[in-house]
């Protein structure tokens, strides 16, 4: 399990295959909450935080980028 504290604001969230999901906007509970400048409806979205793989300079996910915004 990824420790939550590694995850910081404004870290650049990465599918598992290399694409860009978002940006984080912080931890909302169990969720990563990405802001609204990454989405195409000016909305808020939410990734569940068993979806990080792991963390470095950015949080990578275990799912793409399309399974992780579906």
């Amino acid at each position: 399990m990824v420790a939550t504290s590694d995850i910081r604001e404004h870290m650049e969230v990465i599918g598992a295959d290399g694409l860009h999901v978002g940006t984080v906007d912080h931890l909302d509970g169990g969720r990563i909450k990405l802001t609204r400048s990454d989405s195409s409806d000016g909305q808020h979205h939410y990734l569940d935080i068993g979806l990080v793989d792991h963390v470095d300079q950015h949080v990578h996910l275990n799912v793409s980028a399309e399974e992780a915004m579906e």
